[in-house]
C-alpha cells in the first residue's frame, strides 16, 4: 500500500518502490552520468557550427559580416535558422569555462543531470515512489537523452524547460498550487522554450489547445479559472518572444532544410521511437516495438491480477493528458512539415521525450508481479543501456583524423603566414564539412600557414550560410570553381591543394566529384585519408599538387 504522501492527485493508485527497483534506478543514474561526459569524438557540423556562431559578440555592429550583422551571434542565426538562447547562455559557458570539447559539451551535461530530479517528482506525484525512481532510471540510460547531454546543442536545454514546464502546469492545473510566482516561472519557461527551439511553438500549440478546451468546458469552475490563468502565461510568453519573429519569419522563408524532406507522421513516430530506445542503429526497431508496447500498456493497460492486464479502449486518466498532447504536437507538426515542405529529424523531438519517457516507465509499472516488474523493467533499460554505450562510442566525424594528416603532410609547424595567401590552400566540398575542420584547425592554434575556403562560394569553413541555400548550390558551377583553385595552386612556386570531399550531401549531386576531376587533370593527386562510413559525418582528404 502506498505512503499517504505518495497517493497521486490523478486518482491511480501509487506505490512504493522496492529495494531492487531502487538498486536498478541508482545504477541507471550512475551509468548515465557517466555516459553524459563519455564522448571524445571530434564536433560535428551541428556541435562545431554551434560553437563558432556562440564565440561571436552577441551584439554589435557587423565588420565584414554583411549589412545584417552576420558577425554576431544574433546576424549570425539569421543565416543558420535557430533562435537565440542557447548560443548565448554558450556564449556565456564558454567565457567562464574555456573552449575544449569537454567544456563544451559540459553545458549540455548540466542540463541533461538537471532533468533526472525532475523525472523523479513528475513520477512520483503520479505513480509514488515506483513510478519515480523508473522514470528517472528511462530518462538516465535512454540513448536520446544521453547523446543529446554530450553534444554542443540545445536539445538537452529543451528537454530540462518541458521538465519544468510540465511541472508548473501540474501545479497550477492538477494540483492547484496557484501563485503569483508559479505564473511568472511559467511565463519565463514559455519564452525561453521558443527562444531555445522552433519546434516548442508546436508544443504550446498543443498545451494551449487542450488547456483552452478545459477553460470552457470543464465543470469545475475553479478549472476552468485556473486554465484561463495558463493561456493567459502562455500568451505572456508568446509576447515576450515577438521581437525575434521577424528573424524566425526571414528564417522560415530562407533557410529551409535542404538535406531532408517532409515525413509520413508513422515515419516520424516510428523513427523517434528507435532514438528514444536504442538510437540510429539496424537494430533499434526491435527495442523500439518494446517502447510502444509499453506506451500502450501505460495509457490502455489495467493490470487486474498478478498474472494478466486488462486493454481498454478508454485511456487512463493518469497520462491521458501528456497523450493527448503528444498526438498533437505530432499531429501539428506534420501538417506544418507538409506545408512548408520542411524536413524532421528526431532530435526536434525533444519537446515531448520527457512525457514519452515518464509514460513509458509507467507502462513498466503496469505489471503487478514485482518479479515480473523488474524483469520487464530490465527488458526496457538495458537495450537502451547499450544505445546509450553505443553513441558514447562513436566517432562523429573525421575531422580530427583529416586535420592531423594534413598537419603531418605540411611538416614541420610555422608561423602562420599573414592572411594566409602564401601558405597551402585548403578546399571543402561541401561547407557542410567546413566547421567540423575549423573546429580541429583552431584547436591545434599556430601551425603551417593554409589559405580555408569552402565550396560553392568561397565562403569562411567555420560557418555554413543556409540562406536559399539549393538555389545556390544550384547555380553554382564546379567547373569553374575547380579551375580558379588550380591557377591559385600554380601561382609564384606552386602551392600544395588539400581537397575534403563527400559526394553524397543532398544539392551537391556530384559538384564535388566534378572537382576532383578538374584538380586531378590539371595536378598530381594523393588520397591521404579514405571516407569511413564508421563515423557519423566522413570524408575524403586528398592532396593535389603542381606537376
Amino acid at each position: 500500500m502506498a505512503a499517504p504522501d505518495e497517493t497521486p492527485a490523478s486518482g491511480d493508485p501509487a506505490e512504493v518502490a522496492s529495494p531492487s527497483i531502487r538498486a536498478i534506478a541508482v545504477v541507471a543514474i550512475v551509468l548515465g552520468a557517466a555516459l553524459r561526459v563519455a564522448s571524445r569524438s571530434p564536433m560535428w557540423l551541428d556541435e562545431a557550427l554551434s560553437v563558432n556562431i556562440a564565440r561571436l559578440p552577441i551584439f554589435g555592429t557587423s565588420s565584414g559580416g554583411g549589412d545584417d550583422g552576420a558577425s554576431t551571434i544574433l546576424g549570425a542565426l539569421r543565416h543558420d535558422g535557430h533562435p537565440p538562447l542557447y548560443y548565448v547562455l554558450l556564449h556565456g559557458w564558454m567565457d567562464l569555462f574555456g573552449t575544449s570539447n569537454i567544456a563544451i559539451r559540459s553545458l549540455s551535461g548540466l542540463f541533461g543531470l538537471l532533468c533526472l530530479p525532475l523525472a523523479f517528482i513528475i513520477g512520483r506525484r503520479r505513480g509514488g515512489s515506483l513510478l519515480g525512481w523508473l522514470a528517472v532510471a528511462v530518462v538516465a540510460v535512454s540513448p536520446f537523452a544521453v547523446r543529446y547531454s554530450d553534444e554542443a546543442r540545445m536539445y538537452s536545454l529543451v528537454m530540462l524547460l518541458v521538465f519544468v514546464g510540465w511541472l508548473l502546469l501540474d501545479d497550477l492545473l492538477r494540483l492547484r498550487r496557484a501563485g503569483i510566482l508559479r505564473h511568472l516561472a511559467l511565463i519565463a519557461t514559455t519564452a525561453a522554450l521558443l527562444y531555445t527551439q522552433y519546434w516548442a511553438l508546436w508544443l504550446c500549440a498543443a498545451v494551449g489547445l487542450l488547456t483552452l478546451f478545459v477553460a470552457f468546458r470543464a465543470s469545475d469552475p475553479g478549472l476552468r479559472s485556473a486554465a484561463r490563468r495558463v493561456i493567459l502565461c502562455l500568451l505572456a510568453g508568446l509576447v515576450l518572444f515577438l521581437p525575434w519573429i521577424p528573424t524566425m519569419l526571414y528564417q522560415s522563408a530562407h533557410t529551409g532544410t535542404p538535406w531532408a524532406s517532409a515525413m509520413r507522421p508513422t515515419a516520424m513516430v516510428a523513427w523517434t521511437l528507435c532514438s528514444f530506445a536504442f538510437g540510429d542503429y539496424a537494430d533499434a526497431a526491435l527495442f523500439a516495438a518494446v517502447l510502444f508496447s509499453m506506451i500502450a500498456l501505460a495509457l490502455f493497460g489495467y493490470g487486474r491480477t498478478r498474472e494478466s492486464i486488462e486493454l481498454r479502449f478508454r485511456p487512463r486518466a493518469q497520462f491521458a493528458v501528456e497523450g493527448l498532447i503528444i498526438v498533437a504536437v505530432i499531429v501539428i507538426s506534420t501538417v506544418t512539415s507538409v506545408l512548408a515542405g520542411a524536413g524532421f529529424a528526431p532530435r526536434y523531438s525533444a519537446v515531448y521525450f520527457p512525457m514519452v519517457a515518464v509514460i513509458v516507465a509507467a507502462g513498466i509499472t503496469r505489471f503487478l508481479a514485482p518479479r515480473i516488474r523488474l524483469l520487464v523493467a530490465l527488458v526496457v533499460l538495458l537495450p537502451m543501456l547499450g544505445g546509450s554505450v553505443l553513441s558514447a562510442r562513436e566517432t562523429r566525424s573525421q575531422s580530427s583524423q583529416i586535420v592531423e594528416a594534413i598537419t603531418a603532410d605540411q611538416g614541420s609547424a610555422v608561423e602562420r603566414a599573414a592572411g594566409g595567401g602564401a601558405g597551402d590552400i585548403l578546399v571543402v566540398c561541401p561547407d557542410q564539412l567546413g566547421p567540423s575542420i575549423s573546429r580541429e584547425l583552431d584547436r591545434r592554434g599556430s601551425g603551417p600557414a593554409i589559405d580555408a575556403f569552402s565550396y560553392p562560394a568561397r565562403g569562411d569553413i567555420h560557418f555554413v550560410d543556409w540562406v536559399d541555400y539549393q538555389q545556390r548550390n544550384d547555380a553554382a558551377d564546379p567547373a569553374a570553381f575547380a579551375t580558379e583553385v588550380a591557377k591559385m595552386a600554380a601561382a609564384g612556386q606552386g602551392r600544395t591543394v588539400y581537397f575534403v570531399w563527400n559526394g553524397e550531401y543532398r544539392t551537391f549531386d556530384g559538384d564535388c566529384e566534378a572537382i576532383a576531376s578538374v584538380l586531378g587533370s590539371t595536378m598530381d593527386g594523393t588520397e591521404l585519408v579514405q571516407s569511413s562510413s564508421s563515423a557519423f559525418e566522413h570524408a575524403s582528404l586528398i592532396r593535389y599538387r603542381p606537376r
